[in-house]
């Protein structure tokens, strides 16, 4: 018996991985995040499973489940939003899990920031413009923010920011990005990226907080910020340039890479 941890994905129902799916197809037993887990997820779950909403739950509720499906010997598929490397509280049911010697494994999921910059059709790291994404979030009731964490250190970097859980502050967080921004700095507001509902809403910092009074957007909302949402006004990649010398199309007259294409696999040249 195993409970696999099981990275939803943002919200459509076709973006869980391929062995998420059929993990939850192979368990008797699934726990599933009600708030945030799409019902659509649900039909993959085989006939006759016993089918939790842990919403309500708390933790000691829900490893509870998890050691009595092991008692019987049932496999669990315990379901969580986006991946489960981010804001997911795995850990502590794994800790859990551990001090009862229940095993486990944790298949990964699409994170809810690359499902936004799907839906802004962004490459949030641009040549020339950013090379650095970072996961952030302000200081909640249920998580604070540890100290040198605070969003105007990550800020100072100019790197792209992926602000989670902070749309109910935008006003606070305009003001702290607005010095090392500007006020003219591309800037986004997602809702629910790629559900049936999805709200996409394109600003710049100095709107920020007016961007989300005026729209219908809810905590969950994620904002990203940085140069790159523009998409221009950046720089070429090396790595398909013509004269660019690498393992599977040497350049020159003497190539780094003399070999270009080890035996059995394909060349993308």
């Amino acid at each position: 018996m195993t409970v696999h941890f099981i990275g939803a994905g943002p919200g459509a129902a076709d973006l869980i991985t391929l062995r998420g799916r059929d993990l939850l197809a192979a368990s008797p037993v699934c726990l599933y995040a009600g708030s945030l887990v799409p019902q659509a997820l649900l039909a993959h779950c085989p006939p006759g499973a016993r089918i939790v909403n842990t919403a309500p739950l708390s933790l000691d509720d829900i490893v509870a489940e998890m050691v009595a499906a092991h008692a019987r010997g049932d496999d669990v598929a315990r379901l969580h939003s986006g991946d489960l490397s981010i804001w997911s509280a795995m850990g502590e049911q794994l800790r859990a899990l551990r001090a009862q010697g229940v095993p486990y494994t944790v298949t990964p999921g699409v994170p809810a920031f690359s499902a936004a910059a799907a839906a802004l059709g962004a490459e949030l790291t641009l040549p020339g413009s950013s090379q650095s994404v970072v996961l952030t979030r302000t200081s909640g009731r249920a998580s604070s923010m540890p100290a040198g964490e605070d969003l105007a250190n990550f800020a100072a970097t100019g790197a792209v920011l992926a602000i989670h859980l902070s749309v109910h502050v935008a006003q606070q967080v305009q003001d702290t990005l607005l010095p090392h921004y500007g006020p003219d700095c591309p800037a986004a507001i997602v809702w629910r990226a790629s559900w049936d509902d999805e709200q996409v809403v394109r600003t710049r910092v100095a709107d920020l907080a007016a961007t989300a009074q005026t729209n219908t957007l809810q905590r969950s909302a994620l904002i990203l910020v940085g140069p790159t949402l523009a998409q221009e006004g950046f720089g070429f990649s090396r790595l398909y340039a013509d004269d660019y010398d690498r393992r599977y199309r040497p350049r020159g007259d003497e190539p780094r890479f003399p070999h270009s294409v080890p035996s059995g696999e394909p060349s993308d040249a």
